[in-house]
């Protein structure tokens, strides 16, 4: 085990607001799955706002309030992986069409930080705008092509 943790980000503007009835269905999964990611081996921590349930009201500055945020930290890209596609999370997932629009860059980016550290917004969105502009590298990458944690 290294010193470093991977941190994850997805970006994705909802196709109605977040309290409106074509997100009823999405709204009413975020406590189970938040719960199953919890309790899933290599969880480490979520981002929540200020009433620690969801990221669901946090924004990058100048987003409107279509655009959500998911960041979330795990031991490794395994562990991240097995909750993503190989827990209930992957039925919720592919639903995603019904409560996202599709996006034609990349909405997701994963980074290594030194244990301890939790991604603010800003720097989670950096992590996605580092993806758009270089593509995969060791500052911003994908489970596609994945890079190994650092060394130091």
């Amino acid at each position: 085990m290294t010193g470093f943790h991977l941190a994850q980000v997805n970006v994705g503007r909802i196709v109605a607001p977040i309290d409106g009835p074509e997100l009823a269905c999405f709204v009413a999964e975020l406590p189970a799955i938040n719960k199953l990611a919890e309790e899933s081996p290599g969880f480490v921590w979520r981002m929540v706002d200020d009433d620690g349930a969801d990221a669901t009201t946090l924004r990058p500055d100048g987003a409107d309030d279509l655009l959500l945020v998911n960041c979330s930290v795990w031991e490794s890209v395994e562990v991240l992986r097995d909750y993503v596609y190989r827990s209930d999370h992957l039925r919720v997932l592919t639903r995603r069409r019904e409560w996202f629009t599709r996006m034609t860059e990349a909405h997701q980016a994963l980074w290594w930080v030194p244990a301890g550290h939790r991604p603010t917004v800003a720097e989670a969105v950096e992590r996605v705008a580092l993806l758009r502009e270089h593509g995969s590298g060791p500052r911003a990458f994908t489970f596609r092509d994945p890079h190994p944690a650092p060394t130091a």
